[in-house]
């Protein structure tokens, strides 16, 4: 049996202004002892997406099994010699770029390697290495190393950007660790560009188009989600640089920060020292991660590059199941069948937690 209060649930979902929308429902049940029990729920409104999530407060009570203490290494940390990305085998197991986009086949920032996905998930996918460590607990990455892994990035959606104009939507991703999706336990982002949208960009490039016209053709989507977040202040974390941080509203994923870069369109307008206060905010969220005693994690970073498309930058990265024996998986029938998110921790209490990584 539930019963619900509603806030902004009612409301009629319109471009402007920004709905923060969540209503509470309330789970009412008899325990073993014959006691009666009210267990809360939060619905939350995605104010980008429109999408909900489900916060079971309750559930946070769980004692997951391989999260008490940060799980020992993968059993294959220090497996370097098959592995494709170490050295020497990089140059000998790893394929290369084609003449029209580097005449050298891979390229190089620093101790960074960039070179073509071997298994690639569209017309132009890569893969860009921090460098030569096989294994990097999270939290423990150089800064230097994601910058100079950023950079190769930027660096090779600009060479895609003047071979082939139209393979505009772009993203950087990564995933941290098996149970995040990883093949390779070595660290490296991907990096895709294609004609072809993806859900989220398509999803994105709509909502930020009618946004921006429906204010007047003034107004940019996540910036005024910025303003909103750093005003009521509950889920604003901090700045590194011009990159400003937060708890997503309505997460659908475990501890989700997002980090916005305001006024800025495009990957290839990111210089040296805006990849570098990326790399700043991404390594705080993966040491709130380690305080947590998570390892594994994604992060996206979704772009449109057709000079059209008001979209801002913006950065998620979510913490995922832990890489460990006999954990439990983040996503269960109801994430994937119902397609809902759901879980344990309010936003608030994220971003309470992240801060003192923001110092």
């Amino acid at each position: 049996m539930t019963s619900s209060g509603r806030t902004g649930f009612n409301h009629k979902f319109n471009e402007l202004p920004l709905v923060f929308a969540k209503e509470r429902v309330v789970a009412m049940f008899t325990d073993a002892s014959g006691n009666p029990v009210n267990r809360p729920i939060e619905i939350r409104t995605n104010p980008i997406t429109w999408r909900t999530c489900r916060i079971t407060f309750s559930r946070s009570a769980e004692k997951e099994r391989g999260a008490a203490k940060l799980p020992p290494p993968p059993p294959d940390a220090d497996d370097t010699d098959k592995c494709p990305f170490c050295c020497p085998q990089i140059r000998k197991m790893t394929p290369q770029l084609s003449p029209d986009l580097d005449s050298h086949g891979r390229i190089v920032k620093g101790k960074s390697i960039l070179f073509p996905n071997l298994f690639p998930y569209g017309s132009y996918s890569a893969v860009s290495l921090f460098d030569n460590n096989h294994f990097v607990e999270i939290g423990t990455a150089s800064c230097q190393s994601y910058t100079d892994s950023l950079i190769n990035c930027c660096n090779y959606l600009r060479r895609v950007a003047a071979h082939d104009p139209k393979a505009f939507y772009v993203a950087v991703t990564q995933n941290h660790l098996p149970s995040a999706g990883g093949s390779l336990i070595h660290p490296h982002l991907q990096v895709h560009a294609d004609r072809i949208a993806s859900n989220h960009h398509r999803c994105l490039k709509n909502r930020a188009m009618r946004y921006f016209e429906a204010s007047g053709r003034f107004r940019y989507l996540f910036s005024d989600y910025l303003a909103y977040e750093k005003k009521r202040g509950v889920r604003y974390i901090g700045a590194t640089g011009d990159w400003e941080w937060m708890a997503s509203f309505a997460p659908e994923g475990f501890y989700e920060i997002w980090g916005i870069l305001p006024g800025i369109t495009s990957l290839r307008q990111l210089t040296t020292p805006l990849c570098k206060d990326l790399a700043r905010g991404i390594l705080n969220t993966q040491r709130l991660y380690r305080s947590l005693f998570r390892n594994g994690y994604n992060l996206g970073l979704l772009c449109i590059e057709n000079g059209a498309t008001p979209l801002e930058l913006r950065i998620v990265i979510l913490a995922r199941s832990n890489y460990a024996p006999w954990v439990r998986n983040d996503h269960t029938g109801y994430e994937v069948m119902l397609g809902d998110m759901a879980t344990f921790t309010a936003p608030e209490a994220t971003a309470a937690a992240a801060r003192p990584f923001w110092l």
